[in-house]
């Protein structure tokens, strides 16, 4: 037994039930009941009308519970190194008494104090003139003729 579906309302139309309506392109359409033929002809929206099938598809209209639940996913957090630090170097940081990284903050700026001090009495040691010859441009140095011309 072949059941077609209605094109207006979606709803199933058996055998010697229903119409069949040609249209001039020779493309035909089946509707359950004269109702549908003629919102069909009067180019209703079946998206607008309650009743319909597609109305009822769009808004979500008669779905059970278990099917209309989405199972929503937690996000799990991913611990994971950074570029120059490993995972367990994070954590040990992370986890650090307040005491211990306050002493560790201190040596580092210690250190990075007495390295400028040590930079700065290397400069003062250099002598200022130094070595200086003849200038010479880099237009000769790469072989390219001066100012004298060709």
């Amino acid at each position: 037994m072949r059941v077609d579906r209605c094109d207006f309302s979606g709803y199933k139309v058996y055998p010697s039930r229903g119409k069949t309506y040609v249209r001039g392109d020779s493309k035909t359409f089946r509707f359950l009941s004269s109702k549908n033929e003629s919102l069909f002809l009067q180019r209703k929206n079946p998206r607008k009308i309650a009743w319909t099938q597609v109305y009822r598809r769009m808004h979500k209209k008669g779905i059970t519970e278990e099917v209309a639940k989405k199972r929503s996913r937690k996000n799990v957090k991913v611990a994971r190194g950074i570029v120059g630090a490993d995972l367990a170097s994070i954590l040990a940081k992370r986890t650090a008494k307040p005491e211990v990284r306050a002493a560790a903050r201190q040596a580092a700026i210690t250190k990075a104090k007495t390295e400028r001090r040590d930079k700065e009495a290397k400069k003062a040691t250099k002598p200022q003139g130094g070595v200086a010859g003849p200038k010479v441009s880099k237009q000769s140095m790469k072989g390219g003729a001066g100012k004298g011309g060709r």
